[in-house]
């Protein structure tokens, strides 16, 4: 998730049970990478095993160019994003939109996988709207190309992000492909996650926004599956975490931009966790308003005696 799915999220998503993460959606117009905002989405100061940088983009032989310059970046596996909702993303028919042009579709996979000799995977969605939902085209589209491992959302792209996840067709797609295929969409807690992947039989999950403010929900979600129970996180655990968060994000952003940053992931940590924290807003309103990444991280630390 652009704006999300950072290094400081990835390597903490990894250390609480995520088997691996993948990275921001990032341009395949090579010649753009040298902004701050691309620079930054490729930088890491952790050891990410696989690495995977995710791509989108809307020409055949751009894509497979970005495909070839993330290999040579060090990239272990390249994913394909045709499932961003976005309409800077779709207005340039990339992201969700090429689901309307099936041809397209497998024009670029077919040219990326054949461009690079590490794995290609693809990220998308049911398709562009309730009336043409061509997942099931697509993936048989994606195994022909040599795509190797296929994740679906259960929205429309019209959809965005309104109303449920529907698993259905990612259930009718695992049923019908050879790769693997991994479900999307609402998976927020370790009960919701059972019930999707008992539903779809998919060989795995992709958890997004529901890790917002939570990303031990991975460990939970195995924890779950495994025995039937999961620990809750105390106040202290939560604490601690919050502040190696914000620590991160001054390290990967440095001092102004890592203010601003932290200040939405701690609003949807206290968002995340209600049942932990009293007077929210007025803590938030408190650490919206401070400047400096020191007097962050003192603000927070104050919360362990409150």
């Amino acid at each position: 998730m652009a704006g999300v799915t950072d290094a400081p999220f990835r390597y903490l998503a990894t250390k609480l049970g995520a088997d691996y993460a993948i990275s921001e959606m990032i341009t395949s117009q090579t010649h753009l990478w040298q902004s701050n905002k691309t620079t930054r989405r490729l930088k890491s100061n952790f050891i990410e095993t696989p690495k995977i940088i995710q791509i989108g983009g809307a020409c055949a032989e751009v894509v497979a160019d970005g495909a070839r310059a993330c290999a040579d970046a060090g990239a272990d596996v390249i994913e394909i994003n045709m499932g961003c909702p976005a309409k800077k993303v779709c207005n340039v028919l990339a992201g969700s939109a090429l689901l309307r042009d099936e041809k397209l579709v497998a024009d670029i996979l077919s040219v990326a996988v054949g461009a690079v000799k590490i794995p290609v995977y693809l990220k998308t969605r049911l398709g562009w709207d309730n009336d043409n939902k061509n997942i099931l085209t697509i993936a048989k589209i994606a195994e022909e190309s040599g795509i190797q491992s296929l994740a679906i959302h259960g929205r429309t792209r019209c959809d965005y992000y309104n109303g449920s996840a529907s698993y259905n067709l990612i259930a009718e797609a695992k049923a019908n492909s050879k790769i693997p295929v991994f479900a999307n969409g609402d998976v927020d807690t370790p009960a919701k996650a059972l019930e999707v992947w008992k539903l779809t039989q998919t060989d795995g999950l992709y958890i997004g926004r529901g890790a917002l403010g939570q990303p031990w929900l991975f460990q939970q979600v195995k924890d779950y599956i495994q025995s039937g129970s999961f620990k809750q996180p105390d106040l202290e655990f939560v604490l601690n975490l919050m502040l190696e968060h914000t620590e991160l994000i001054h390290q990967h952003y440095g001092d102004v931009l890592g203010v601003r940053i932290a200040r939405k992931h701690i609003k949807w940590y206290l968002e995340a966790n209600t049942n932990l924290f009293s007077e929210r807003e007025t803590k938030f309103a408190h650490f919206a308003q401070i400047e400096s990444s020191s007097e962050q991280l003192t603000y927070l630390n104050t919360w362990f005696i409150q």
